[in-house]
């Protein structure tokens, strides 16, 4: 027998895994939230991004998907332990409106997480399969930042609804940025469009605005994409002390003006997300 063919994303060819069944069958849209690099504040948008979409009357599930790094746990104010059913399911917990699951909830020291590869696919497919979510209308799924074994497991098992990129303006980030985008093309998951996050500064003593990391690179990212560009959300140390706090920016100042640019991202993501929902039934993603 011929040895099996390698493949730079899947790597060598081998049968493949049974999927799970009906997986997330009462979930109407999955999106994942994603970033080519760390540091830009994907968990920020992410987090602030499901309490706009649960303050609109929807229900909500928050996913940290981040297992090296969970921050989730922190930003919401929650660190504790899920129930498990004696079906051996995971109950999500609670805080502010989101039903939540995080690695960070299942650690209970400052040891790191030191796992290969299969280890977080089988994870991840927890996080998916035997996890009670229940009825959602949203489950927001906040990626590691890259390409690796966790955004694969998660194209490959998960019936995403579409991917929002999340960048700061500068050019190292946007190349990572782009390489994300192309990885979600690659496997045929539609991406909804980028966000650019810390687009400029406003000083709070003379009002002066700074570009720390430049701006418009988000937006002239999604142009020569041909990609929706969903909005800019500036630098802002109440962002900062609120996401500290466990309570993010959108619940504990719903009339900051961050928390507007929140509620104008939700009103562009959520159109063509319905149209994908009413569109032909979802068929899971095949990379070629």
């Amino acid at each position: 027998m011929s040895d099996p063919v390698s493949d730079p994303v899947s790597g060598p060819a081998s049968k493949p895994a049974p999927r799970p069944a009906r997986i997330l069958e009462e979930v109407k849209s999955i999106v994942a939230i994603a970033s080519g690099k760390g540091g830009v504040g994907k968990s920020t948008v992410a987090t602030n991004l499901a309490l706009t979409l649960s303050a609109r009357g929807s229900r909500v599930g928050l996913l940290d998907a981040d297992i090296y790094g969970p921050s989730i746990p922190l930003m919401l104010g929650i660190n504790k332990t899920p129930a498990v059913t004696p079906e051996r399911k995971l109950v999500p917990l609670e805080r502010h409106g989101l039903k939540l699951v995080s690695m960070g909830f299942l650690t209970n020291d400052d040891s790191p997480i030191i796992w290969r590869g299969p280890m977080v696919h089988g994870i991840v497919q927890q996080f998916l399969s035997d996890v009670l979510w229940g009825e959602l209308d949203y489950l927001l799924i906040d990626l590691p930042p890259g390409t690796g074994d966790a955004q694969l497991t998660l194209t490959q098992l998960a019936p995403l609804s579409g991917a929002v990129i999340v960048t700061t303006p500068q050019d190292v980030a946007l190349i990572d940025a782009r390489k994300g985008l192309k990885m979600f093309e690659r496997v045929n998951v539609r991406v909804l469009g980028i966000i650019e996050n810390m687009s400029t500064f406003s000083c709070p003593h003379c009002g002066k605005e700074t570009d720390i990391f430049d701006t418009g690179g988000g937006e002239r990212c999604a142009e020569e994409l041909g990609v929706p560009f969903l909005g800019k959300i500036p630098i802002d140390p109440a962002v900062r002390a609120a996401g500290d706090a466990g309570t993010p920016i959108v619940a504990a100042q719903p009339d900051h003006p961050v928390s507007k640019l929140y509620r104008d991202i939700a009103e562009r993501l959520v159109p063509p997300l319905e149209e994908i929902r009413r569109a032909t039934p979802f068929e899971l993603p095949i990379i070629t």
